[in-house]
């Protein structure tokens, strides 16, 4: 069987997928056609400028007349001229910094530890707060998680259950509704519209898995014959009441309600008062009520409570006027039970716009919150909606949710998050951040606040403004705002103010590499370079330092070295405005095809990115770079694909992806790929994006369940994404269906059954139609499971038939198989293999030091480490050398430097491992808080960290 599967996956060609697009690239679609119909005018300088087919026979083209129609396409293509260094400024975070990572995070661990349990939700918010800074999402959501876990008020977990959601932006998702929740009470829009403190249950799965969607027609029908229902409807809701026992009537108009006088007594004080008390009305057997606003058909609504506690078989409009009752007269049971039952009715935004203004006059808590729920629900569009907005935005609003007691700063963080996400310089975020520093009570939550509102105020070009609320952050104890006061200042014209603000944080704190990229900014010459360079070597991730020198050399003529400086940063931290540079130095290099691949990058990474200077659209600059590249068609672009893929070359790959999708929008399989792309890229926003919009576009429902299954294991739901894989193999076998299943289930440590069902899932998913691209990645995943169950043979041939179908990667596992079989020179040679083909092989070095001597291995983990210094195994090898040598201080100070500009697990837990050795148990469990921070679950760092507290609690 197992011989059987690679026979059928040798025969493949790559050809067979692009057999449809090849057939289809000889006969151009109409819309094909109708693009090349309606050329602009840029594009005709650009044809005109290239068609080389118009000279005449015999004749060619002069030097100086293709030389000035090169110099009119350049034109063409840079309206703004070539990037100028004057004009780069490195960004200000508008997160929390702080100056010590490792000891914040450690902090923020021990509050979690040490505090009650109904305190713990804000301890888990600042911790989030901190995480927000950290280039990882999934900090941050599993942050939000442990915070939503532990609140106990339903504002609270209405708020972060609806944030929960906002991270995973199912707003996107067509079909979709903002009452759905994903099975587990953690977002739940039900469960969170209960009170108290459900930790324990919180993970487990929900009572509504799915709300079941009742058409239009039978609720409107359903809520007509309840709102037409006459009196006599409640008398069929009394049951077999006895009518004598009724010794009061309530008189409004004409009619009379008759009551059970110590029934009505007991809704309330005052109506205990009135009718048994020294009051006239205690001898009278009829009162007069019609003063008292209220019909004739919620008196009898009331009447029916007081003696059976039931709403049920009341319509909407009688509990809106009976929970006005209940506040008038005090009958606190009542008035719940009206706020519980309006509040289960609000399921979409209509209901929520229209049951909130009575939930805020009569202040119903429960109402409200869910009121508010469908409002965060369907964030960001219900701020598009004047009167959420005014409520939100609004001191009057704020005032109003006040007195519902819905006001919080966990609210207006999540509200000023999101604005800020889709227009950081709207009115409307500086009036949420507005609302969020009126909220702030502890000392972090100002810094963040003011910290957030000065950034704004910055991009604002509000300079006075910003200066104002920076320098409050700063006084809050936020000393990163620094960088803002003193941008503010270099704005308002005082540069030699703005430099020794900057200068004095160099010397009264320890170093960080943000502080030398802002002094930078306020001096010139070699100063300028010295301050770039010490940046660069304190925190190397700093993207303003290579910008800034490529422009410089750009300056200077020397536009490859330009290029070179740029790829130095892209090549491990790939972001849309180094690409933008990189794309400027190629248009200035006439490299269009090059310029061309970088801004559909950019495209992919943010569909609305502005290219120079945010003067012109980027899809703009496509269309006049297209006519001066080079044309495929859809079955050339389906080659590139592979040729880009086998190299590893994943901004290649974006782009001719990006180019297919031109051609066939729809087509989900290559939103699909574009999503792993992005996720290789570590851009998992965009990835994500990609991914829904994969989802949206899916042709069938097996198909689409595997897309929402894979939104659900990237959010961190890995039971859900199971059930979405069996749900769509239940309904058609599929490569995507049974790979996404087996990738879930080998995330966790597999026993050797679990191993043989995910090999047997991964041979499933092989005997599946789909292409090579596809299929030698499951090859190369069903090697690596073969390797942990020790079947090396099995596992070398999965890698091979996986490199027979250009899945470059395999060499990697192949090496790994020559490893464990001793044949080291062998695994070592399989290494350098891809090394020679990858594009991006930084990894490819940092493995193959693993298969050589440590003269050979210290070279190779010292490239890895210049080609990206994000990877941590070159840092932690290099430490543990040095602490073999004996070289204690040399090995703390190489994690240090690691640590100083990326807060890791692994590098955290193994300087605490060091600290230990040398008997320094303070700072091991320092380590040991902060990498627990990162993740609470690391075995082997609790218990570093118990046996370093015990030896603490000794040495006392």
């Amino acid at each position: 069987m197992q011989q059987n599967i690679f026979n059928s996956i040798r025969s493949m060609k790559i050809m067979d997928a692009c057999k449809g697009t090849q057939v289809h690239a000889l006969k151009p679609s109409a819309a094909a056609a109708a693009d090349r119909s309606s050329v602009s005018a840029a594009d005709k300088l650009l044809h005109t400028s290239f068609d080389h087919s118009k000279t005449p026979p015999g004749r060619t083209k002069s030097v100086s007349t293709t030389a000035s129609r090169h110099d009119a396409v350049s034109e063409t293509l840079l309206p703004c001229g070539l990037p100028a260094s004057e004009l780069l400024e490195p960004s200000i975070e508008p997160s929390l910094r702080p100056l010590d990572f490792v000891e914040t995070l450690a902090r923020v661990h021990r509050r979690a530890e040490s505090c009650v349990a109904l305190e713990k939700s804000e301890v888990y918010l600042e911790q989030c707060a901190v995480l927000r800074g950290l280039p990882d999402p999934k900090l941050f959501r599993r942050g939000l998680r442990e915070a939503r876990r532990h609140a106990a008020e339903v504002h609270a977990k209405v708020v972060l259950a609806s944030w929960l959601r906002y991270e995973r932006r199912e707003d996107e998702l067509v079909g979709s509704n903002s009452m759905d929740c994903c099975g587990r009470n953690l977002e739940c829009p039900k469960a969170s519209l209960v009170p108290g403190y459900d930790h324990e249950s919180v993970f487990d799965r929900c009572t509504c898995f799915r709300r079941e969607i009742v058409s239009d027609c039978v609720v409107r029908s359903q809520e007509c014959e309840r709102e037409c229902s006459t009196s006599s409807e409640y008398v069929d809701g009394i049951g077999d009441r006895d009518a004598e026992d009724d010794d009061v009537f309530f008189c409004i108009g004409d009619s009379e309600i008759s009551c059970r006088r110590y029934s009505m007594a007991a809704l309330s004080r005052p109506f205990e008062t009135m009718l048994c008390g020294g009051f006239l009305e205690c001898r009278r057997e009829k009162i007069n009520f019609s003063m008292n606003c209220v019909s004739v058909e919620a008196m009898m609504a009331v009447e029916v409570f007081s003696r059976t506690k039931r709403l049920s078989e009341f319509p909407p409009n009688v509990i809106l006027e009976m929970l006005s009752f209940a506040n008038k007269f005090c009958c606190e049971e009542m008035k719940h039970a009206c706020d519980t039952h309006l509040a289960s009715l609000v399921l979409d935004m209509d209901d929520a716009v229209l049951l909130i203004e009575y939930g805020l006059e009569e202040t119903a808590y429960l109402l409200v919150a869910a009121c508010l729920q469908v409002f965060l629900r369907e964030l960001p569009g219900s701020l598009q909606r004047w009167s959420v907005m005014k409520l939100f935005c609004s001191p009057e609003g704020r005032d109003r949710l006040a007195l519902v007691g819905h006001v919080s700063f966990v609210l207006y963080y999540f509200l000023s998050q999101v604005a800020m996400e889709e227009e950081m310089r709207s009115n409307m975020t500086v009036m949420l951040l507005e609302r969020l520093g009126e909220c702030a009570v502890e000392g972090w939550q100002k810094q963040l606040a003011y910290h957030q509102l000065g950034v704004v105020m910055l991009e604002r070009k509000e300079y006075k403004d910003a200066q104002r609320w920076l320098e409050a952050a700063v006084e809050a104890g936020h000393i990163y705002s620094l960088v803002g006061v003193a941008r503010a200042k270099y704005k308002l014209g005082h540069m030699s103010s703005a430099y020794e603000m900057i200068n004095s944080l160099t010397e009264n704190y320890k170093p960080v590499g943000w502080m030398y990229q802002e002094r930078s900014l306020y001096c010139t010459g070699k100063e300028k370079m010295l301050d770039l360079l010490s940046a660069t070597e304190l925190d190397p991730t700093l993207s303003f330092p290579y910008k800034y020198k490529a422009v410089s050399l750009l300056e200077e003529n020397k536009i490859g070295a330009a290029i070179s400086e740029i790829d130095k940063i892209i090549g491990f931290k790939v972001s849309p405005d180094c690409l933008e540079l990189r794309a400027w130095f190629l248009i200035a290099m006439k490299d269009y095809e090059g310029a061309l691949r970088d801004v559909r990058a950019i495209l992919t990474l943010d569909p609305n990115y502005m290219v120079f200077y945010g003067n012109m659209h980027g899809g703009h600059l496509v269309e006049l770079l297209r006519p001066v590249a080079q044309q495929w068609s859809q079955a050339d672009c389906w080659m590139q694909l592979y040729d880009r893929w086998s190299s590893v070359d994943d901004i290649g790959s974006l782009a001719v992806v990006h180019k297919m999708l031109e051609n066939d929008p729809g087509k989900s399989i290559l939103r699909f790929r574009q999503s792993l792309l992005l996720l290789r890229l570590n851009s998992q926003k965009a990835a994500m994006h990609s991914l829904r919009l994969a989802r949206n576009h899916s042709c069938s429902a097996h198909e689409r369940l595997v897309y929402e299954g894979w939104i659900l294991y990237d959010t961190g739901y890995r039971e859900e994404a199971l059930a979405k894989a069996e749900e769509s193999i239940s309904i058609q076998r599929s490569f995507e269906a049974f790979f996404l299943k087996a990738y879930a289930l080998a995330d966790s440590s597999l026993d050797s059954e679990s191993s043989k069902y995910v090999i047997n899932l991964l041979e499933e998913a092989l005997r599946c139609p789909s292409d090579g691209l596809r299929k030698g990645q499951a090859l190369n995943n069903l090697g690596s499971v073969y390797v942990d169950c020790g079947k090396l043979d099995l596992a070398a041939d999965c890698y091979k038939h996986a490199l027979n179908i250009k899945h470059t990667r395999a060499h990697q596992g192949l090496a790994r198989v020559y490893h464990l079989k001793e044949q080291h020179k062998t695994a070592y040679d399989e290494m350098t293999k891809l090394i020679a083909k990858a594009r991006n092989n930084a990894s490819a070095y940092e493995k193959r030091s693993e298969y050589c001597d440590r003269d050979m291995a210290k070279s190779d983990l010292i490239l890895a480490t210049q080609l990206d210094p994000l990877r941590t195994y070159p840092y932690r090898y290099r430490a543990a050398v040095l602490m073999d040598d004996h070289k204690e201080d040399e090995a703390i100070a190489e994690l240090s430097r690691a640590i100083g500009f990326k807060p890791d697990l692994q590098l955290l837990h193994l300087r605490a491992a060091f600290h230990d050795s040398m008997g320094d148990y303070i700072s091991t469990v320092r380590d040991c808080e902060a990498a627990l921070c990162l993740d609470p679950t690391h075995a082997e760092t609790l218990e570093l960290c118990n046996k370093a507290r015990e030896r603490i609690n000794e040495q006392k």
